[in-house]
């Protein structure tokens, strides 16, 4: 004989009945992502205000203050509902491509308030350039900064709202907990190492909340955090002063070396010019050379630059500014004499001369050549008076 393996109506309301049950005696953690909360609840609070401001455009008799309490309870409604669905819909979207499921929760909700939106918008709203007008984004942030002022929408309302809606979003249970227990013991014990449960930055001067799970990030860029200098100098300072010390007062900050001018490339820590000096003053002496000797060679000007430093290089090493230094060298220079220049150089000078007399026009020299004969023969007349 088979067996009837189907199940009555009765035998299905007793197994929903014993599942409940059993879930009413679990003891749910309902802690959440503290920063997802609040970007959800800032969202909650722009929508409305951009839902009031869409609704009551062109209208005389009506203002976005007028109607907000209403339009409050129908996007709350609408939310809710939307995002009690909304498991169902992303499975259903699961053989699309990845990246037509949205995972991050706030940014579900702000798409369900969009649509919220342009549902609640007036004709005039619709038809007119309202969408796109800078007057429209004044005008509802104004209404936000007047809702906050009043007092209108408290922000821990819209946290406990938030939370609701996180949980009915975040199907991959990323930013809510979805530990259950048997008993509140046990889930008092689960709270104290959620990572989920609130923490206070109890860094000086550091006021943010996270949640466990996020203290390292928040670490990594709290601006109280004290740090060593970026630069290696002794400084220990704030994250948020780190910048500003780095160009401004540090003593590694990187600097060009004064003799930049001259064509020194060096760059060198700012406490560590006058080292510079002191360990690189032959080659800052033999850049002043070519500096004064335009288009000599570093092969001519090296005994010049022998010959300087052997005899007055402690004068030159206590010299730190480029224009004394140049000074000092072309005084030193000055007393050597006239720079030798190598025989190939002064043939390629020699060779540049030529080629520059030889592309003058050829009658320049036919018309000097009288004006030369004009002279000598002044002169010879001269003499024979004499």
């Amino acid at each position: 004989m088979e067996t009837d393996t189907s199940f009555t109506e009765l035998d299905l309301k007793q197994e929903k009945f014993e599942d409940l049950r059993e879930e009413s005696e679990r003891f749910h953690c309902d802690l959440s992502d503290k920063e997802m909360v609040h970007k959800i609840a800032l969202v909650l609070l722009e929508g409305l205000s951009t839902t009031c401001i869409d609704n009551t455009t062109g209208q005389f008799f009506r203002s976005p203050g007028t109607v907000a309490a209403e339009i409050r309870k129908e996007m709350l409604e609408y939310l809710t509902e939307r995002s009690q669905s909304f498991v169902s819909e992303s499975l259903f979207l699961e053989g699309r491509p990845e990246e037509e499921i949205c995972d991050q929760p706030s940014d579900i909700i702000s798409d369900f308030i969009e649509d919220f939106t342009v549902l609640k918008r007036n004709l005039l709203s619709r038809v007119s350039g309202w969408l796109l007008s800078e007057t429209r984004d004044d005008k509802i942030d104004d209404f936000m900064q007047e809702m906050e002022k009043n007092s209108f929408w408290l922000l821990d309302r819209r946290e406990r709202i938030a939370q609701s809606l996180l949980k009915n979003v975040d199907f991959k249970n990323e930013f809510h907990c979805k530990m259950k227990f048997k008993s509140e013991v046990e889930l008092e014990h689960h709270r104290l190492q959620c990572g989920f449960r609130t923490l206070l930055c109890e860094k000086e001067g550091c006021s943010a909340t996270y949640s466990a799970a996020r203290a390292e990030e928040h670490d990594s860029v709290c601006p109280f955090k004290m740090l060593p200098c970026e630069q290696k100098c002794p400084e220990i300072l704030i994250r948020q002063e780190m910048d500003k010390h780095c160009i401004t007062v540090c003593p590694m900050k990187p600097v060009n070396c004064p003799f930049y001018s001259i064509g020194c490339k060096a760059i060198v820590p700012y406490c560590s010019t006058k080292q510079h000096f002191s360990e690189d003053v032959r080659s800052h002496l033999l850049l002043a050379l070519m500096y004064l000797h335009k288009g000599a060679s570093a092969e001519d000007l090296g005994p010049r630059a022998e010959c300087i430093e052997q005899e007055s290089i402690d004068r030159l090493i206590g010299m730190q500014g480029v224009r004394p230094f140049t000074n000092a060298v072309k005084d030193l220079d000055s007393k050597l004499g006239p720079l030798n220049i190598s025989k190939k150089k002064h043939d390629m000078i020699n060779e540049e001369t030529t080629n520059s007399d030889s592309e003058k026009p050829k009658e320049d020299k036919f018309e000097d050549a009288p004006a030369k004969n004009t002279d000598i023969q002044k002169l010879e007349s001269l003499q024979q008076q004499n």
